[in-house]
């Protein structure tokens, strides 16, 4: 006769076995579901966006002021203004005259000149990932009306209402993602990686590029930084 308490035991683990074979069989399916999903060129999308965000946050920009990018023998010209300019009243024709001749140098002698108009570049500054303040000068527009492409100057006005500055002293900006501007004179922190190329435009030459990654308002710095900090 058998033993009643054996045929339940027996039960008892042919019901486990079949319950963990399901499991088992779930799971993998599970598995392959997921495979399946990370495959798609949807997430694939996100992934590459997320892996790209996350190397941009990575990134380290050093801050660099507007002088840091003129050659050394354009800035010992630039603070070594010839000697008529003294003899120059301030806001006379002769001042209004000499501001329009900026953007001609008046002689090969004349280096203050020609440092007004230098095309030079700090060779070294190529690929480097800089954070600079400035004031942006729209270019082109999106669908969006958003600005996509612009010259960053270190000046208000500059490009616009007054004459455009040396070409080492504008660099062309590229954004994808576009920005809206409420004020031509509000500036601008920019992050991103510069480059030597030099850009021509019917406004002006930018003899620097940079690909932006990051442009967030400017924003005065307290009294107990602003010395470490430049002023756009």
């Amino acid at each position: 006769m058998r033993n009643p308490l054996n045929f339940v035991i027996v039960i008892v683990i042919v019901i486990v076995a079949c319950l963990l074979l399901a499991c088992e069989k779930r799971e993998v399916t599970t598995t392959e579901d997921i495979l399946k999903v990370a495959e798609s060129p949807r997430v694939a999308t996100e992934l590459a966006k997320t892996k790209e965000s996350k190397a941009v946050k990575e990134t380290t920009y050093t801050e660099i002021d507007w002088v840091d990018l003129i050659p050394e023998d354009d800035l010992q010209a630039l603070e070594n203004p010839p000697a008529y300019l003294e003899d120059i009243e301030d806001g006379g024709i002769d001042d209004r005259l000499t501001s329009q001749l900026k953007t001609k140098p008046s002689s090969a002698e004349d280096r203050y000149q020609q440092a007004l108009n230098s095309k030079q570049i700090r060779p070294e500054f190529n690929g480097r990932h800089i954070r600079i303040p400035g004031f942006i000068v729209p270019l082109e527009y999106n669908d969006q009306q958003t600005i996509t492409t612009f010259f960053l100057v270190p000046f208000f006005g500059a490009c616009l209402h007054m004459p455009p500055p040396p070409p080492n002293q504008i660099i062309y900006g590229e954004y994808e993602p576009g920005i809206r501007l409420d004020e031509l004179y509000d500036p601008f922190w920019i992050e991103g990686t510069l480059s030597t190329t030099l850009v021509d435009n019917d406004m002006a030459t930018a003899a620097y590029s940079i690909n932006v990654a990051t442009i967030e308002p400017y924003v005065e710095p307290t009294m107990a930084h602003a010395e470490e900090m430049p002023a756009p």
